[in-house]
């Protein structure tokens, strides 16, 4: 701990900049060659959380962000590499609405700080992991005036992970009522967006559209911190909308 705070105090780490680009070998949003693909479903076979469908005219794949885990089992069945992962991330999905770009609003302000808090509702704890870094020296969440609150009561924005587990169904509900209007419900990740790898079982309560009003979901199995804090913009955007 000592030596990172010399490391800091030194000026040799800087913060990142936000963009929606990840490493070489990042699993990112997928892209599709129609000119290659030959219609052959190996792709919707291979997928574990039914995330690809070919039920449209064309007979291509579309691809569901709110259920996939970007595993790469699609890519790797594809014979033809017509489907193939970008470095891109997955943008934010307003519910309701088709997956929506976002700006270069990230320092619009609310008027003061947007107040958040995570709840826990049953994860695996890899979105927990990438959450924590938003708070660390390279992406530095308070400098867009964002920042983690201990009390609901306190809260903007209600981030949630995990599947919704029938234990903590009830801590979630009171939590979002504790909350003061408007108030933003946010999924990080595929467990509260549709389940994920865990699906329907009798331990689940339900995705978490079944149990709260849904505003904004960040794609991912678990979504790189840069991608929750581009989720975190649009939300603030949202936020001064209501």
């Amino acid at each position: 701990m000592f030596k990172l705070l010399e490391t800091i105090l030194a000026g040799k780490i800087k913060t990142e900049p936000i963009n929606n680009m990840g490493e070489k070998n990042f699993r990112g949003e997928l892209e599709l060659n129609p000119n290659a693909c030959i219609k052959c479903n190996k792709c919707v076979e291979a997928c574990p959380t039914g995330a690809i469908t070919t039920k449209n005219t064309t007979g291509l794949p579309e691809i569901d962000y709110k259920r996939c885990l970007f595993c790469g089992r699609c890519v790797e069945s594809c014979g033809k590499e017509a489907l193939y992962h970008t470095g891109r991330d997955a943008a934010p999905i307003f519910t309701g609405e088709k997956t929506t770009p976002i700006g270069e609003f990230i320092k619009n302000k609310i008027g003061r700080s947007l107040a958040i808090r995570h709840l826990d509702a049953g994860s695996c704890n890899a979105c927990d992991f990438e959450m924590g870094a938003l708070s660390n020296p390279l992406y530095d969440l308070q400098q867009y005036g964002m920042h983690f609150v201990a009390s609901p009561r306190h809260a903007d924005l209600l981030m949630v992970t995990g599947v919704v587990t029938r234990n903590l169904e009830q801590a979630l509900i009171i939590s979002y009522e504790a909350m003061q209007e408007p108030k933003i419900v946010m999924a990080v990740g595929a467990c509260p967006i549709s389940g994920g790898i865990f699906g329907e079982t009798y331990a689940i309560a339900g995705f978490l559209d079944k149990i709260l009003p849904v505003d904004i979901v960040v794609p991912g199995c678990p979504p790189r911190p840069a991608a929750m804090l581009v989720a975190l913009a649009a939300a603030a955007e949202l936020y001064a909308k209501k």
